[in-house]
């Protein structure tokens, strides 16, 4: 990653939430999604999600990616 700002959290909380995204957005990019989309895909499910494994079941890995989502 060429920008390092993330080094610069603030705070624990702050690194531990800045290193989840950074990781679903890598995450999402390992698995031929567009970052963007796919994060904003999974926010709007995420509410509805009742137990750990339909959590899961957001990660990039575990879903297809759309058209609209699929990196190029």
């Amino acid at each position: 990653m060429d920008n390092k700002r993330w080094v610069f959290a603030g705070s624990i909380k702050g690194a531990r939430a800045s290193a989840n995204l950074y990781s679903l957005v890598e995450m999402a990019k390992a698995n031929g999604h567009k970052p963007h989309g796919h994060i904003q895909k999974v926010l709007a499910r995420l509410p509805a999600a009742q137990s750990p494994d339909e959590v899961e079941a957001l990660l990039p890995l575990n879903l297809q990616p759309e058209k609209w989502l699929v990196a190029k």
